[in-house]
């Protein structure tokens, strides 16, 4: 599987400094801007996670597909002179956004992504238009399985591992695809990478219950009914704090509800942003 950044591929490739930190990002399609914002995870970056959605917002939106620091192509920084932690994903993420003038977004996070996005919403209500939370991190409520958190937690640097990381993340009935396991694992081969994820691993991604009931955005929580990770439990806890939220459950799905269902993911998704279905007065 290869990195395509041609019109072919459906999107194109850029790069924009973001207070010194040269981000990497994708962008395709013409409309309002849809930010996408992927999870965390040894390998995971923008193109990685949405490449399965890109083509459908397309249709719709001016996608914006961004790599976060420490992921994907977006540079590295020592762990020393950076911190990896969540208040500097959220100033990040900001930063990207002034970079290149955007306001009045839709924004999409998954799982690391989600507790990013929420953290833009939280700091800054009036520049997000519609949210949509997907297997979202950001609310205090664990994984109850102590295995599974190790598999999420214990990356090793090998192929195998790689593997095995997808294979928790994926769930049972996602096909394993052998060119983006190796797509990922060489993203995150270099010292520099790993010098990141190892100070990305076991950061806190929560908020304060009083931040995310403050948060009137009008937000869709989107969950995959088996996913192990960012359990139901807490996909009914946003609908609990969040006023202004619908909720879209997926039966036979993980934690990747993007790559393990894309088409349904991308129409229900869409159709919540343009007030087709959900008919959003707050």
């Amino acid at each position: 599987m290869s990195f395509q950044t041609s019109e072919a591929a459906g999107y194109v490739s850029h790069y924009v400094d973001v207070d010194g930190v040269e981000t990497h990002y994708l962008e395709a399609g013409r409309g309002r801007p849809l930010v996408l914002v992927h999870g965390g995870g040894a390998g995971a970056d923008g193109w990685g996670n949405w490449r399965s959605c890109i083509e459908g917002f397309a249709a719709n939106f001016r996608v914006i597909v961004p790599d976060m620091p420490g992921f994907g192509r977006t540079a590295k920084p020592s762990p020393g002179d950076y911190p990896y932690d969540q208040a500097s994903r959220n100033r990040h993420l900001v930063g990207f956004l002034d970079a290149l003038d955007l306001a009045d977004i839709d924004l999409i996070g998954n799982s690391m992504g989600g507790a990013t996005s929420l953290g833009v919403v939280i700091d800054q209500p009036e520049r997000v238009r519609r949210l949509v939370l997907m297997g979202s991190a950001g609310l205090a409520i664990s994984n109850p399985d102590p295995e599974l958190r190790a598999r999420l937690t214990s990356y090793d640097h090998t192929h195998e591992g790689m593997r095995r990381l997808m294979r928790a993340l994926g769930g049972p009935n996602f096909a394993i695809d052998e060119d983006l396991v190796a797509y990922r694992y060489a993203l995150v081969s270099t010292p520099e990478a790993r010098a990141a994820m190892d100070a990305i691993r076991g950061g806190k991604l929560t908020y304060d219950d009083a931040e995310i009931s403050s948060v009137r955005t009008p937000t869709l929580v989107v969950g995959g009914k088996e996913d192990k990770v960012a359990v139901l439990a807490r996909t009914y806890g946003y609908l609990d704090r969040l006023p202004n939220s619908w909720g879209f459950i997926l039966p036979h799905v993980h934690h990747w509800v993007m790559m393990e269902a894309p088409e349904a993911f991308v129409a229900i998704t869409t159709a919540f942003l343009n007030d087709q279905i959900f008919k959003v007065s707050v």
